[in-house]
């Protein structure tokens, strides 16, 4: 204790010299002395206060509206100036000494003042009139010997502060072991056996040896019973050392007196899943206040100990209570004492006005303040018992539930689920159900709502009333329709885990829960012609991933085998990535089971019962089986494909109920499920109508979600075999590829799937049909912006390349798009050029200048990449380029030819004009490019030609002030438009326009 009170000591007086020389420094900070000659000869100028004057009268003025009884003003004055320390001189700086109070000043107005220095305390009893004349001459700087006298003074004070706290723990640590002392002797020796001894700390709270920790009711126990007739142990009902009604104050002892007696809810949670879900509710024990207000006294002795161990942290408090956190840390002193003195006061009234004070005790309590004022209650609750909590407790919270301030409307939600094992069971259901979810549907803070709906969820751990099941429903779905995401979190972390845990005591969970739920998916999937509410699918799909775990947990506690379930024995542990991690404990298996060895002894006997003894009679898995997966493959079926969002959402709820269930189970129950329907034939895909299972978005969930599960060499076979078939059997069948697409997007966001992507494309880059290899060609775009540009080089150019030089135009057409991505998305230079190349020999070799589709592709490519691609690749090549491409179009002879390649080039550039384009590329290709378009365009398509003529207008008007201003010059020439009448003549022409969306809305991006 000696060492850490010396180094404390050598803190200080580090602290001490570096605020000394800060303030020594700032003292020097002098007006300058032209400025002081000013002042001098211009009386009536007054010169600016210096930081040591304004500090220096600071000081005596919070000195003053102290010693006149102005508190509220001095507190006022203090916070204003938080900067400074009125508590101590030293704090306004070494080089003035401490005048006289403002009264004295006041008084001595023009007569020479004495040196406070050189002046006695008021203790003392000296007077300044009786000390000798040298005392009154005016201060002179001090010297350097004078500072260090006064330093060292001030560190022998301080030495004498520590040395007296010193001897203060020193007498508390005599006293604690004296305590220790007497505990063990009280454990050691058994007490009258009027009740069975229960465990330790509760042996502790019942010995009626009267000392004061026998005479305490301590909290940090509070899954445990205390003082109950009942040997075992049920976390459900706490219960604890009982007062009754006092009449008087007196001393008692926990003799003659039955203990409190809680509502035992009719449940049967394991005690590991409910110790999880109390420990949502934030209390604080640990810190010596903590425990102050953990434990309540039950006898006038221990109040009379409890007020000795208090009272000597309250008084400097008050002493020192000049400033808002001083008044603050001084309520947080008094909240053992309220509440020791609500539970045992004998006036019904009396206590309501103290627990009105206690929840009003801070105006706005941060999350330590609320985290005493909430164990007290507990602390309050488990002495008094559940009548008087709701008498006296409950109205508190009502009062407070529409408060102003949402610190104290969160006390109020986190007081409902931490008060929740204490109140009667019909009040839990009812009063406080409804407070909640009149806060959960009324209050506007976030985390006012997050706290609600982790007390809901504590209430659900408590509640047994079967009718309240719908109500729990809905406030299910309340809460993830909340548009804060930490209210949706909590949601899935506390809400749904209890809420299901009831459910399946109920025998809801299988009949009612999640089939309302699959329902409501149906519902929507079926109004999803008009548009799918994809924000509502999220909210149903995330609920159903939630009730994972304990659906799994609920197929084997009713499995053939659970009562064979041995604890001991060679049981083997459970691999450490057997199950995905549990958004929280509450969604752990192992909890809602009861112990990882019981989960452990459950798992082998479930999957040497599916290996080798079959489902016979399971009846909870022939419902997973039978019903609930093949409606899910049903709901998959009817999903878009094309909503990447929806495939993702499916695709992480399959690989979660994959894992979840085992190995054994998705090989053996899920994936021939999904097998019979995705028959991998011809006539399972409908060319015509492109509506064949095949084209689904089954295909992408059964290769995201269950394919990928598990990771090993047979499991990456089996996926590469199956992207294989599906491209092929696409590819023979001409079906759209979107299914597929889908798969290669969601399985290319993941990079330990890309060289498994690879391999699937280069066994299409060598199959023998051409439509497959065009499929080939076509995935690699998709693939080129998620992979290294290591594997770029290694692998997509080398494949891309062999198909540029295939015997089929169609399959070279097709490599078009993905040369382009990797022109806009790969930095080496190397690698660009190859792509250039090959690009330049599609639009220059001779065998190429008839092919119309390759020169729409190419058109195509030019727009979509152009403006995100390098500069010098887009000057060099790309427009020049589309300028031929322009000119040769103006002597197409087959006019359905021109005017598609003409809207294809107009795309082009209006998706390029948003560039920054050189004086010489615009005056050289850009602007002559644009006049043959025009000219194309005057036949074919007068709206267009309208357009083009103003942006020809505006570059040309750019090219003439390009000097002008050069910063003018870098403007996009689709952003130039935007002068009124030009920009409403415009748009009006380009809402009458039947090009693509993605044209117009490329005409307003800038360049990335």
């Amino acid at each position: 204790m000696s060492r850490i009170l010396e180094f404390e000591l050598r803190k200080a007086k580090d602290t001490i010299q570096a605020l000394r020389a800060n303030l020594t420094q700032a003292a020097e900070c002098e007006v300058p002395s032209q400025e002081r000659k000013n002042f001098k000869s211009s009386p009536e100028i007054q010169e600016p206060i210096r930081p040591l004057e304004k500090r220096a009268l600071n000081f005596l003025v919070n000195e003053y509206l102290l010693k006149n009884e102005y508190k509220l003003s001095s507190i006022t004055f203090s916070d204003e100036n938080d900067d400074q320390d009125f508590e101590l001189w030293d704090d306004v700086g070494l080089n003035i000494p401490k005048p006289p109070d403002l009264l004295q000043l006041y008084r001595n107005c023009g007569n020479s003042l004495p040196s406070p220095r050189d002046k006695s305390d008021a203790s003392v009893g000296t007077d300044s009139g009786e000390l000798g004349g040298h005392y009154f001459q005016q201060p002179v700087q001090k010297t350097e010997s004078v500072q260090q006298a006064e330093v060292v003074q001030e560190l022998e004070y301080q030495i004498g502060l520590l040395n007296s706290e010193k001897q203060s723990l020193a007498e508390q640590i005599r006293r604690l072991q004296s305590e220790i002392q007497t505990l063990r002797k009280n454990v050691s020796t058994p007490s009258a056996p009027t009740e069975e001894m229960g465990p330790s700390r509760s042996e502790m709270a019942c010995n009626k040896n009267p000392l004061d920790n026998g005479q305490y009711l301590d909290v940090l126990g509070a899954s445990e019973p205390e003082c109950t007739t009942d040997s075992k142990p049920d976390p459900l009902a706490p219960t604890s050392t009982p007062t009754q009604p006092h009449t008087k104050f007196k001393s008692q002892t926990s003799h003659g007196k039955g203990p409190v007696q809680f509502d035992r809810p009719n449940r049967k949670l394991s005690p590991a899943f409910h110790q999880a879900l109390l420990s949502f509710c934030r209390m604080s024990a640990d810190s010596r206040l903590g425990s102050e207000v953990s434990r309540i006294a039950d006898s006038e002795e221990s109040v009379m100990l409890m007020l000795g161990r208090c009272l000597p942290h309250i008084v400097p408090n008050v002493l020192l209570a000049k400033r808002e956190r001083m008044v603050v840390h001084l309520c947080q002193e008094l909240i053992p004492l309220i509440l020791c003195t609500a539970c045992l006061h004998p006036e019904p009234k009396e206590r309501d006005q103290l627990l009105h004070i206690l929840f009003n005790l801070i105006k706005r309590p941060d999350d330590e303040q609320r985290q005493m004022i909430l164990t007290g209650c507990v602390a309050f609750a488990r002495h008094v018992g559940p009548t008087r909590v709701e008498a006296e407790l409950l109205p508190q919270c009502w009062e407070q539930i529409n408060h102003k301030y949402p610190e104290r409307r969160l006390l109020v939600a986190e007081s409902c689920g931490a008060l929740a094992p204490y109140l009667p069971k019909e009040i839990r259901s009812s009063l406080v159900l409804s407070m909640l979810q009149q806060m959960l549907a009324d209050d506007k803070a976030d985390m006012v709502r997050e706290a609600v709906v982790k007390s809901l969820g504590i209430i659900m751990g408590y509640i047994d009333d079967t009718d309240k099941y719908l109500q729990g429903f809905e406030l299910m779905l309340l809460s993830l329709g909340d548009p804060s995401e930490r209210v949706v979190s909590a949601t899935h972390q506390v809400f749904i885990p209890a809420f299901a845990a009831w459910t399946m005591e109920l025998g809801n969970l299988q009949s009612q829960l999640m089939p309302a739920l699959l329902t409501r998916i149906e519902k929507l999937l079926k109004q999803g012609d008009h548009g799918l509410d994809e924000h509502k699918l999220h909210i149903f799909l995330s609920a159903l991933q939630s009730l994972i775990p304990p659906l799994f947990a609920l197929v084997l506690q009713n499995a053939p085998f659970t009562s064979r379930a041995k604890l001991h024995g060679d049981v083997p542990s459970i691999e450490v990535t057997r199950f995905p991690r549990p958004a929280s404990p509450l969604q752990d298996v192992a909890t809602i089971v009861g112990s990882r060895e019981q989960l452990a002894a459950l798992l082998q006997l479930y999957d040497h019962q599916l290996q080798h003894e079959g489902t016979t009679g399971w009846e909870s898995l022939l419902w997973v089986v039978n019903q609930l997966l093949p409606q899910l493959i049903e709901i998959v079926g009817r999903i878009n494909v094309t909503s990447s969002t929806c495939v993702h959402e499916f695709s992480r709820f399959f690989w979660r109920f994959c894992r979840t269930f085992g190995k054994i189970f998705t090989n053996t129950k899920v994936k021939p499920q999904f097998q019979e329907i995705l028959r991998l034939s011809e006539e399972n895909v409908d060319a015509t109508a492109g509506n064949g299972i095949l084209t689904k978005a089954t295909v992408p969930i059964y290769a995201t979600g269950v394919l990928t599960c598990y990771n090993q060499e047979e499991d990456r076979k089996l996926l590469v075999g199956f992207l294989e078939d599906v491209m092929t059997t696409l590819s023979l069948s001409h079906a759209p590829l979107g299914s597929l697409k889908a798969s290669f997007v969601e399985l290319g966001a993941n990079p330990a799937y890309h060289e498994l992507l690879l391999t699937v494309l280069w066994y299409g880059v060598v199959h023998t049909s051409a439509l497959v290899r065009c499929t080939a060609a076509r995935m690699f775009e998709l693939l080129v912006k998620g992979v290294n540009e290591t594997l770029v080089a290694q692998r997509v150019v080398p494949a891309l390349i062999t198909l540029s030089s295939d015997p089929e135009i169609s399959v070279r057409i097709s490599t078009i798009p993905a040369f382009g991505t990797i022109m806009e998305t790969v930095t080496q230079k190397e690698l660009l050029e190859r792509v250039k190349m090959q690009l330049a020999s599609f639009l220059e070799d001779p065998q190429y200048q008839d092919q119309h589709s390759l020169h729409m592709e190419i058109i195509k490519t030019f727009g979509r990449v152009g403006p995100n691609a390098e500069p010098r690749f887009r000057d060099e090549f790309v427009l020049p380029h589309l300028h031929k491409l322009a000119l040769a179009n103006n002597i197409q002879m087959v006019e359905v030819k021109r005017i598609d390649i003409a809207t294809q080039l107009f795309e082009a550039y209006s998706a390029l004009s948003c560039c920054f384009i050189s004086e010489e590329l615009m005056v050289n290709h850009f602007l002559p490019g644009l006049r043959c378009l025009r000219t194309d365009m005057e036949t074919l398509s007068p709206e267009h030609e309208v357009i083009l003529s103003s942006m020809i207008k505006e570059c040309e008007l750019k090219v003439e002030n390009r000097g002008v201003g050069e910063a003018q010059g870098s403007m996009s020439i689709a952003a130039s438009l935007v002068g009124e009448d030009a920009k409403t003549k415009f748009l009006n022409k380009m809402g009458q326009l039947t090009t693509s969306g993605a044209m117009l809305a490329n005409v307003f991006q800038r360049k990335k």
